[in-house]
């Protein structure tokens, strides 16, 4: 009798078919659902009304992989300033979709700034924020229109820190009318959903097409945003925007972000992703989008940049080298990439392995494409490099790290350029 009962296989489960929203600049088109690769994207914190410095902005954030850039359209000054970014951004080569976020006067400021509308790829609309009572389904209506007017794709965000509080009442209703009430964690659940769909279907019979509607119902809770992005997915089948709200500062915020869509990414569940990290004081925004690429690539799910493997360090590596190494590398990488994307297509899936002492640097190194395996304390003072699978030198002195990214950077030369 075989001891194996079955084969042992990994990997993500295939992605949920949705259907496809496609956001457009140009000749720049980004396709959101529709079994796309999860698209990365992230948000401004600048004030939009500064052209100058939300150009820039973008540009880094667009430079660091964002494929999609959100910016806050909150007053006329930001909403005449949009088609001036968009403008700025051309003249830097800058192709990156910007999406409108509004909330309370979207209607108004689409309506009277008709420019911006126009130069915008995308709306966000909240429905908890668009207004109150009878105001609210004929301003949500009029930014609809709008958007069909100019054939632009919206998202639908809702969001438990701004929830319609009339859904929200009408839920609590149905809810005490029944003979055992739900837990108002489950209440609040379905609100979110509700809404979320239901202002879908509202812009549907307004006359904007399915295929141009992204939904997202955005809470601040590791657990909560599995559960309701669970039930949401099994219910439409409108391309979804991952994230965890206010997901907080440093590790906090990477690691909540990480644990809640990393669960939901693994069943299927997600098409484009925002980590909403606190940027720490005077902290790069860009980080961000690092995080949300390091989500997918060591999912499985997509490539961005040549990994870096390396160990933690032990009582085995008292020196540094070896961590300064591996920073050094990693960072050489990923400075590379806005210009290797185009030059050497394949790199991404490349693997570097920076190891610290003999124990498992040897093995690791030969398990890269190109690993070293530096000495740790007691250990002969040689770093002997692997390349794909063979011993190819062995580095001495006081420039191994220099010698190192040299021999990184020929691989790539002659494993990756365009034939």
């Amino acid at each position: 009798m075989d001891p194996f009962l079955s084969e042992i296989v990994s990997g993500p489960a295939a992605r949920l078919q949705r259907r496809s929203a496609k956001i457009i600049y140009g000749d720049k088109i980004v396709v959101v659902g529709g079994g796309a690769p999860v698209v990365v994207q992230s948000m401004t914190n600048t004030d939009t009304a500064d052209v100058i410095g939300t150009a820039i902005q973008i540009k880094e954030l667009a430079r660091a992989g964002s494929e999609l850039v959100r910016i806050t359209v909150n007053n006329h000054e930001a909403a005449r300033a949009v088609p001036d970014i968009r403008n700025q951004l051309d003249k830097m080569g800058i192709d990156v979709p910007l999406v409108g976020d509004f909330h309370y006067n979207g209607h108004t400021l689409l309506k009277e700034v008709p420019e911006c509308a126009q130069a915008l790829s995308k709306y966000r609309i909240n429905p908890g924020n668009v207004g109150q009572g009878a105001k609210r389904d004929s301003q949500f209506a009029q930014m609809i229109e709008i958007a069909c007017e100019y054939d632009k794709p919206v998202r639908i965000g809702v969001n438990w820190g701004s929830l319609d509080q009339a859904l929200l009442a009408r839920i609590m209703d149905t809810n005490a009318a029944r003979s055992q009430p739900w837990s108002a964690q489950s209440v609040m659940y379905e609100a979110l959903i509700t809404s979320a769909i239901e202002n879908a279907e509202r812009a549907e019979e307004l006359g904007l097409s399915g295929d141009k509607i992204i939904l997202s119902c955005k809470v601040s809770g590791v657990q909560d945003l599995i559960a309701v992005y669970r039930e949401l997915s099994a219910r439409c089948d409108y391309p979804l925007h991952l994230g965890l709200t206010e997901a907080g500062m440093g590790s906090k915020g990477i690691v909540a972000s990480t644990a809640a869509l990393s669960v939901l990414l693994q069943q299927g569940i997600g098409d484009t992703i925002r980590i909403s990290l606190t940027p720490e004081p005077g902290g790069d925004r860009c980080k961000e989008i690092v995080v949300a690429q390091e989500i997918l690539q060591t999912m499985g799910l997509r490539k961005f940049t040549p990994m870096v493997i390396a160990c933690p360090g032990c009582g085995r590596t008292t020196s540094t080298v070896f961590q300064e190494l591996a920073d050094d590398i990693q960072t050489f990488l990923r400075d590379q990439m806005p210009v290797w994307k185009t030059q050497y297509p394949g790199v991404e899936n490349m693997n570097v392995a920076v190891m610290g002492c003999i124990v498992n640097g040897p093995g690791e190194s030969k398990h890269a494409h190109i690993g070293i395996s530096l000495p740790g304390t007691g250990e002969s003072p040689a770093a002997p490099v692997f390349i794909d699978g063979q011993k190819a030198m062995t580095l001495r002195g006081e420039h191994i790290a220099q010698e190192f990214q040299k021999i990184v950077l020929d691989y790539v030369q002659r494993n990756y350029a365009q034939k």
